[in-house]
């Protein structure tokens, strides 16, 4: 976690989201209403006086509207055009012709298009050159996206989520306004001492750390990857005792002294003396085994594991693939699969290197290819007849091996840990933990359940939880905590829409 010393974490499948905030390419649209007027009512709220104006603006955007909503597609030969209303026009149409064009070494026709747009009531024609090197375009069109606030509004939305990121109490706040906003969560603040007295002869291997930043880089990180994923926590750590009794904590997503975010095992007492010089204000939690999971925990093949991972880079390869499991039900609105295919082709054309490590190699394990760009991925999921959203719902596999080595995020480092100390037996060739999100895992039914074999530091009396909260001011929720029994191909088809994150029994 980068606001502790010398440690960093990658915001998971939270850069998507941040992708989708900075870098995608839309027109603006403003409110629902089908005025045939040149501009939307929020448009107007500049010219009102600021007492006025600013309180209508809240109740009309909100940090999500920054991400744009798809609404439809420009295609070749399509019977209409494309047609969408707008902040500053409320009727646009759009239609597509291709232009002949060479062909690469590959064969693949490298010829543009034009794109005809028309918006009324100022109508006009614009041609637009386009390279399209895909026959993606072919068969789809091109993606149209709009701002759901307009252009004022977008702007004050950017403004409403810039201070997510800011390591003051105004951050702080907005964190958690948009939590309680968007996930329903509730801070409870909790009573004097905010830190648990710890007797490590108390923790055991294998007992995890759930980890909640609320203010900073990594707070504003964390908040918007709980929305994406319905997890209420943003990390995960877990602990291992060696032989001599000595208590250690092993993490994906430690900085190193080349600031690389790595695995690593380092001393608890480094750990706890970071945690609690975090100014991100963590809230942690000590989720014990249960005693019957726990007898059979093999710590012996627990250090094996982590000491193999040790130095191996975080997970990158894999870390949006644990949250996409289905066609549509992973989305929060107005994000989609339509827009996550948009980003990672921005992103590939800005840095291609970071888009190759992030996702061309996982997409390539799903296709069984090797060494295809984003392009030749998307026309290879073409000729299969399969669609580039059900390319992103394949299932990761543990044993897929990318050039730098098995690839494992926070949580599926630990619960890979799980499996080779038998915790998932006996279903552990028929579970993959890349599958698994934070929420999934602290949801899994291996942990402690009854309160009174808790360490009496756990908790005060007046903040009795089912887990031991370490360190917070506010009260951890981990909703639907230790409740599913592992069973074969677990957490491969779930959906995760906020706010209710409803998950089937066996998805």
């Amino acid at each position: 976690m980068a606001a502790f010393p010398r440690r960093g974490r990658p915001p998971g499948s939270l850069l998507v989201v941040l992708a989708l905030l900075s870098m995608s390419a839309v027109l603006p649209r403003g409110a629902a209403l089908q005025l045939k007027v040149p501009f939307s009512p929020r448009d107007v709220l500049p010219v009102l006086p600021r007492q006025v104006a600013w309180p209508l603006m809240n109740t009309l955007h909100s940090a999500v509207d920054l991400l744009p909503s798809y609404v439809g597609a420009v295609a070749p030969g399509a019977p209409s055009p494309a047609a969408w209303s707008g902040a500053c026009f409320s009727q646009n149409e759009a239609a597509i012709e291709l232009t002949p064009g060479d062909r690469n070494v590959n064969g693949t026709d490298i010829g543009g298009a034009v794109v005809r747009l028309k918006v009324r009531p100022l109508p006009f024609l614009a041609p637009l050159a386009l390279n399209i090197l895909s026959n993606w375009v072919k068969q789809h069109g091109i993606s149209i996206f709009l701002m759901p606030s307009g252009m004022l509004g977008t702007l004050l939305s950017l403004i409403d989520v810039l201070p997510l990121f800011s390591n003051t109490a105004w951050g702080q706040h907005s964190n958690l306004a948009f939590l309680e906003k968007h996930m329903g969560a509730s801070f409870e603040k909790r009573s004097q001492p905010w830190v648990a007295n710890i007797r490590k002869e108390d923790v055991q291997s294998g007992d995890f750390l759930a980890l909640s930043k609320i203010r900073g880089r990594w707070g504003g990180f964390e908040t918007l990857e709980k929305w994406v994923t319905g997890a209420f926590a943003g990390h995960t750590s877990v602990c291992l005792k060696d032989e001599k009794g000595d208590l250690w904590v092993a993490e994906s997503g430690y900085e190193n002294e080349k600031g690389e975010e790595v695995i690593a095992i380092v001393p608890w007492d480094e750990w706890w003396a970071a945690a609690l010089k975090d100014e991100s204000n963590p809230q942690i939690a000590l989720l014990p085994l249960h005693p019957d999971i726990r007898a059979k925990f093999n710590e012996s093949a627990a250090w094996d594991f982590a000491r193999s991972m040790a130095g191996k880079p975080y997970g990158y390869h894999n870390m949006i693939f644990s949250w996409i499991d289905t066609i549509g039900d992973n989305y929060p609105p107005p994000l989609d699969a339509n827009l996550v295919m948009a980003v990672m082709s921005m992103w590939t054309r800005v840095q291609p290197l970071y888009a190759a490590n992030m996702w061309n190699e996982a997409l390539n394990k799903r296709l069984a290819t090797e060494g295809l760009d984003l392009q030749e991925i998307i026309v290879e999921t073409e000729r299969r007849g399969m669609s580039f959203d059900q390319l992103l719902t394949i299932p990761e596999q543990d044993e897929w091996v990318y050039s730098d080595g098995k690839s494992t995020t926070c949580v599926a480092f630990i619960l890979a840990m799980y499996k080779e100390a038998g915790v998932f037996a006996p279903f552990s060739e028929s579970i993959q933990v890349t599958e698994f999100t934070i929420r999934d895992a602290y949801m899994l039914k291996i942990f402690e359940d009854n309160q009174t074999r808790l360490p009496s530091w756990c908790n005060t009396e007046s903040d009795k939880l089912p887990f031991c909260q370490i360190l917070g001011e506010y009260r951890m929720e981990l909703p639907e905590y230790n409740t599913i029994e592992p069973y074969a191909k677990m957490n491969e088809n779930c959906p995760s829409l906020p706010p209710k994150y409803m998950r089937p029994p066996r998805c």
